[in-house]
């Protein structure tokens, strides 16, 4: 949940946070290879609103800390955890989860964290090559990166079809100079990628994960918040929920109806050790 200042446009912090289950699923899914060792420094890239961060921290003995740039997001974020008291200390008194602003790209940490998990940011970095060498600097010798996000065919029927309504005459003109803001990158890339910046014990997977929604309005919630953010703020508000029901009202006919096409691309990798 990263974004890059001047290419993202804000999050509903709010709104994100009641509504990413999705996110949370796979999260917690990554969050299982993870495997926290009592005493480690563990540093969560693209916490978002800190659902996953906080579960983390859970683990005994162990401190998280949540990074990202969207300040809306920590701001929820924190008050979250000062909801759940997550924020309590372990028996030397520091605080489990700690929350810092930073680009994924650049972040403001040298040699501080054994482990660098990370869900459903990644794609949203545009240089890769950057990214990885930014978490291979924050990592001590021997740390492990564990890590998901969108892979190459990500959305690929979703976001078609959003390309088509955008290319209409009533949209064409918002979208003269539109590039999308995210990276889906295939397994080879992302491989070499990670061998160049430094890591080992490399494992890159791509995985299907195919999200239904119980409802149109459900649906077109999430679409809406997550999936088209950036479209949105293009176009005037009065075209935005004609725009949206368009989207859903294709989903209805899908099968399975309102289903996203999402495709993960699952990341492992050790720093080496000297």
């Amino acid at each position: 949940m990263d974004c890059t200042l001047g290419l993202m446009a804000e999050w509903d912090a709010a709104r994100y946070h009641r509504i990413s289950d999705p996110q949370l699923a796979w999260g917690r899914g990554v969050a299982a290879r993870l495997v926290p060792v009592r005493g480690e420094r563990i540093l969560d890239v693209g916490c978002g609103t800190g659902r996953l961060t906080a579960e983390i921290a859970q683990a005994q003995g162990v401190i998280v800390v949540g990074t990202d740039l969207s300040a809306a997001m920590l701001a929820e974020a924190t008050a979250e955890r000062g909801r759940a008291g997550t924020g309590a200390g372990d028996e030397h008194g520091r605080a489990r989860v700690q929350y810092v602003q930073g680009d994924g790209a650049a972040l403001p940490f040298t040699s501080a964290f054994d482990a660098v998990f990370s869900n459903a940011t990644f794609h949203w970095l545009p240089d890769h090559d950057r990214l990885f060498r930014s978490i291979h600097a924050v990592l001590n010798p021997g740390g492990r990166l564990v890590a998901q996000c969108g892979g190459a065919g990500n959305l690929d029927r979703f976001y078609g079809r959003a390309r088509a309504i955008m290319g209409m005459p009533a949209c064409r003109p918002f979208f003269s100079a539109w590039q999308d803001p995210w990276r889906f990158e295939g397994v080879e890339a992302t491989r070499a990628r990670l061998e160049a910046a430094g890591f080992d014990d490399i494992d890159v997977s791509l995985t299907d994960a195919p999200t239904t929604f119980d409802a149109p309005d459900r649906f077109a919630e999430f679409i809406a918040a997550v999936c088209l953010r950036h479209e949105l703020t293009r176009l005037p508000v009065d075209m935005r929920d004609p725009f949206i029901g368009q989207l859903t009202a294709l989903a209805t006919e899908d099968d399975p109806p309102l289903t996203l096409d999402y495709r993960r691309l699952n990341i492992a990798a050790r720093k080496r050790a000297s």
